[in-house]
């Protein structure tokens, strides 16, 4: 059994700390691709997209699990 420093806690994995958000907004997923959000827009109209949550306030989301499969689609 190996013992602790007095007061020492045990760390969280690093990943752990950082949690990646479950939803993701325009302007993130843009970000991430690097496009323009014109670019998006134009395949959401499309239907190339990546599926998204309408707000009731307008906006969008999109499930991180949707868009990590959308780009598992897009794949060569």
């Amino acid at each position: 059994m190996e013992a602790c420093g007095a007061g020492a806690r045990p760390q969280a994995p690093a990943a752990a700390k950082r949690a990646l958000p479950d939803k993701l907004t325009v302007d993130e997923v843009c970000a991430e691709l690097g496009v323009a959000k014109s670019s998006f827009y134009d395949w959401r109209q499309k239907g190339r997209a990546p599926r998204c949550i309408r707000l009731p306030n307008g906006a969008l989301r999109i499930r991180r699990i949707d868009f990590e499969n959308w780009l598992s689609d897009c794949e060569d």
